[in-house]
């Protein structure tokens, strides 16, 4: 499970470090991949495994599953983590998810998420309002 928020930085070859404390997790390689709301997914690949195959037995004639697929598959890249710990951002994602310079890395359970500070910045102070206001179980049978 991954958790906590940490804020490294891009360097000019578009490395970024990942949090320490994962380093033995994520050691057999990572997908980054196009995430919703224009971050990034890192998926441990055993993850990212599991998540294909649930992929693979959603029907074909789904449109949403297609539409879905396609847009995580076409901007997957598979990486290894250097041994400092970075690992490397390709051009396509980086763009895709506006990232410079100041980034934040967020644990979002099964996979990390790679935001621009500012863009990180801003949806969190959107979905803090959001987040106080619910009333009813986000989560069946979770209060």
């Amino acid at each position: 499970m991954f958790l906590g928020t940490h804020t490294p930085r891009l360097d000019q070859k578009g490395r970024l470090f990942l949090p320490a404390k994962y380093r033995d997790e994520l050691a057999g390689g990572v997908v980054i991949t196009k995430g919703q709301e224009r971050c990034l997914y890192v998926f441990p690949v055993k993850e990212f495994v599991r998540l294909t195959e649930a992929l693979a037995d959603a029907p074909v004639t789904d449109r949403t599953i297609r539409d879905y697929g396609r847009i995580l598959f076409a901007g997957a890249s598979d990486q290894a983590c250097d041994k400092q710990g970075r690992v490397t951002v390709p051009p396509n994602l980086r763009s895709y998810a506006g990232l410079t310079r100041d980034c934040v890395v967020i644990g979002a359970n099964t996979r990390l998420e790679i935001w621009d500070s500012v863009a990180w910045s801003d949806y969190e102070t959107e979905q803090e309002q959001v987040f106080a206001q619910l009333s009813e179980e986000v989560l069946p049978g979770v209060p």
